[in-house]
């Protein structure tokens, strides 16, 4: 149950959100500004936070990965004043028409979009992604009621102070908050009246979780088991260097791959090559029965390996017969999140293309471009698997809902209504 002061903060921003739906995009827009500038003037003391939160961490005994995550860096910082900095440039989301019809002569039907309304976002140890999302609120009109990974506890705390500070004067409303206990996430879950939508970034048991304990809806992703094939007809200098990048570049992302299938066809010319590749790159290797051999240091891989969000540089390895094998196993194994073929077959990459469920389905690509600044939507609030509202990166259109706006002349169903009624002529106006 939520405690008076909470709901109270909560009711706020259910006010603030409507405020904030009707301000204008320059308005919104210059609100993002103000935040990215304050952040660069307040790196000092968001170093010095971050500093105390990783010194714990580190005494936690914190995974390395979550570490890595952890870390708010100058150049983490730079890539999120230049998120809001972009994000501010993109067109307004809110009022965009979907649809116009007219029914009748003057008699006009539009479909146009419109905030959610109030967002809850529990998410891991990242500061970079409070950022992301709190810039990500303002632009499309939403409130946003923040919950990050209790590592960040202190750097949250800094970066929530100094956004809501620097938005305030422009946007002149409640639009933001931050939580800080597990207890105020049960009680968040139970506000169905006043959020509109969770979106959880965490485990799978998480994620679960939060589904099993609100009534309210939730989207999102639980794992990133995100898959790599090469495929017989594939170009393997492209497919080492998707490989290496897929893994290696920021291994502790959701986007990351973790399994690796090889065409048979390929995998004497191909196989030995990325063994030294991942070997002289520090990555630890699981392989199947036929890949095992060329992978001097690797371990026999189990079942479960492959279904394994490593999250660091380690990863599986299979070699398969064919192109349905491999589509297979990304179905059984994967967790529909991003997964890659290379190939230069166009039949293969259309085969893959049309056979493999996951939100984002790339060919002749590292699985790291799997991201809403790279896909070009200013940023995102993470990754959904889900099939209804939003899936893949969650940009502003993700935030949106819509309306239904219909303007009249004083028309009336009975018009319409009875053997002698009047004709609908639905005439489509875009």
């Amino acid at each position: 149950m939520a405690d008076n002061k909470l709901v109270e903060s909560v009711k706020a921003l259910e006010k603030g959100a409507m405020k904030l739906s009707l301000a204008s995009d320059e308005a919104r827009s210059s609100a993002l500004l103000a935040i990215a500038g304050a952040i660069d003037r307040n790196r000092t003391l968001i170093h010095e936070e971050n500093e105390k939160d990783i010194e714990a961490a580190g005494k936690s005994g914190i995974a390395k990965a979550l570490l890595h995550r952890l870390e708010f860096t100058d150049e983490k910082i730079d890539s999120a004043i230049k998120g809001l900095e972009e994000l501010s440039r993109l067109p307004d989301p809110i009022g965009k028409i979907k649809e116009k019809r007219e029914l009748d002569p003057g008699f006009v039907l539009e479909k146009v979009t419109f905030p959610i309304g109030v967002i809850a976002m529990i998410f891991e140890a990242r500061p970079d992604a409070l950022v992301q999302i709190a810039g990500l609120a303002i632009k499309s009109g939403n409130a946003v009621v923040l919950k990050g990974g209790k590592e960040a506890t202190l750097t949250n705390r800094a970066l929530v102070s100094i956004i809501k500070e620097a938005a305030l004067p422009i946007v002149q409303t409640d639009w933001i908050l931050g939580i800080e206990s597990h207890e105020d996430v049960d009680a968040i879950l139970s506000l169905d009246k006043y959020i509109d939508l969770v979106i959880p970034r965490g485990s799978n048991a998480f994620v679960r979780y939060v589904m099993d304990h609100t009534r309210i809806p939730v989207i999102g992703h639980a794992d990133g088991i995100c898959s790599v094939y090469i495929d017989s007809d594939a170009d393997l200098e492209k497919a080492l260097a998707i490989c290496i990048d897929s893994k290696v570049q920021y291994p502790a992302a959701c986007n990351a791959a973790e399994t690796f299938l090889v065409h048979s066809a390929v995998c004497e010319a191909f196989l030995p090559r990325l063994s030294s590749a991942f070997a002289s790159l520090g990555v630890k290797v699981h392989a199947d029965e036929r890949a095992i051999r060329y992978f001097p240091s690797a371990e026999a891989a189990a079942e479960d390996d492959f279904r394994t969000e490593y999250l660091s540089l380690e990863c599986a390895v299979k070699v398969v017969d064919s192109e349905e094998e491999a589509i297979e196993h990304i179905q059984e194994h994967g967790s529909h999140h991003t997964d890659a073929i290379v190939t230069e077959n166009e039949e293969h990459k259309m085969e893959f293309f049309s056979s493999v469920d996951s939100a984002d389905v790339f060919c002749n690509c590292s699985t790291r471009f799997a991201d809403g600044f790279r896909f070009g939507l200013g940023a995102e609030v993470g990754i959904s698997t889900s099939k209804i509202h939003a899936r893949g990166p969650v940009g502003l259109d993700g935030l949106m809902t819509t309306k239904w706006l219909l303007s009249g002349n004083g028309e009336t169903v009975a018009e319409y209504s009875g053997k002698n009624g009047r004709s609908f002529h639905h005439k489509e106006l875009i």
